[in-house]
């Protein structure tokens, strides 16, 4: 197999394999772990304040020399209306009621307490850190950020969920395109929190290599060699995997998260807005089941930031059943090896396939 393209060219490594920027999940020690196998290590910065992305790319800085991508969402966030603080306040009882019931004791935070994070500030923080690669989810960054960071060199990678999206990523003069199938753990990148793009990875793939020139990567299922090989015959020249590194000795997974993923079967893996507000993929559990139907979740960001401490004092409990648990629909045995004996190991099946 021939690794060498327009991608790996542009991106500055050896291998066009994207280790997926899955916050909570990934470290910085991950990130290292993928720049040693010679693929791109992704840092997720999500909503971090400023101070803590600078804090958290020099921390990347400090395990590894090569370059490295960095993450930010770009959501538009809800106005905070009467209508939300009421909405909030029943959804807190809600869910403070839920976890007496399962015996967590938790102190939810008033929606007064909550700190949003404006990605412009992150733009001025990666660029002060002299971050050279930017990905991005939940839309498209507005004109004046692209031209900010385009000044200073940077590549850009935006992530569609549909043939629409990827045409406004490339009349926008984004560098790279991340198709993302509905199949990929985590996360939708969809511009929109509702009504999102349930479209096959493989389908939309091959659609979206029709309809633009800019260059792909696939995220979405790729776990092995015929998975990786089946996104590269339908025009991808990027590989993005996140499923596979999450039993990973350098995953912030704890055991018993590990443990569960592992014991996991089809009819576990969902799509769910449960926990954030935005719909993500993961397994299912107890929180999910009684939040689903229970026209109790808010939006982006809220719901994300209302579950944080409840998601936090389960892991301290280790109960399986009030975590996140992100994972795509391609179940495997979620490895215990490093990042970078993982990524070796595709790369090693791609080229004997």
């Amino acid at each position: 197999m021939k690794w060498e393209n327009s991608i790996s060219k542009i991106l500055g490594v050896r291998y066009p394999i994207v280790q997926a920027p899955m916050f909570g999940v990934t470290t910085p020690q991950m990130v290292a772990a993928a720049a040693q196998a010679d693929a791109l290590g992704s840092l997720p910065l999500a909503d971090l304040p400023a101070d803590q992305c600078i804090a958290t790319i020099r921390a990347t800085k400090a395990l590894t020399p090569k370059t490295f991508a960095v993450n930010i969402f770009v959501n538009a966030i809800p106005p905070l209306s009467a209508e939300l603080r009421t909405q909030y306040a029943q959804t807190k009882q809600y869910v403070a009621q839920l976890a007496e019931h399962h015996g967590l004791e938790v102190e939810l935070p008033n929606i007064d307490q909550i700190k949003l994070t404006d990605y412009h500030d992150q733009v001025d923080a990666i660029i002060a850190e002299g971050c050279k690669i930017v990905s991005f989810i939940f839309g498209n960054l507005d004109a004046q950020s692209i031209q900010k960071l385009k000044a200073h060199g940077t590549v850009l990678i935006g992530t569609c969920t549909s043939v629409n999206e990827a045409i406004q990523l490339e009349q926008a003069g984004i560098d790279l395109i991340c198709v993302q199938g509905i199949e990929a753990g985590g996360h939708r990148g969809s511009f929109e929190d509702h009504d999102i793009p349930q479209i096959g990875g493989l389908s939309l793939l091959a659609q979206v290599c029709e309809q633009v020139k800019t260059p792909l990567i696939y995220a979405g299922g790729i776990y092995n060699a015929k998975t990786l090989h089946a996104a590269k015959v339908l025009g991808a020249q990027g590989f993005q995997i996140g499923s596979l590194l999450l039993g990973t000795k350098e995953s912030s997974l704890q055991e018993f998260e590990k443990q569960r993923l592992r014991q996991a079967n089809e009819s576990d893996v969902m799509l769910t807005k449960s926990f954030s507000g935005r719909y993500a993929r993961g397994l299912r559990n107890a929180f999910i089941q009684s939040m689903e139907n229970s026209g109790m979740v808010l939006p982006y960001p809220y719901q994300n930031k209302l579950t944080g401490e409840l998601r936090k004092v389960a892991r301290q409990y280790r109960n399986a059943d009030f975590v996140n648990i992100w994972a795509g629909q391609s179940i495997h045995d979620y490895s215990s090896k490093s990042t970078t004996e993982m990524i070796q190991q595709l790369i090693t099946e791609a080229e004997n396939f």
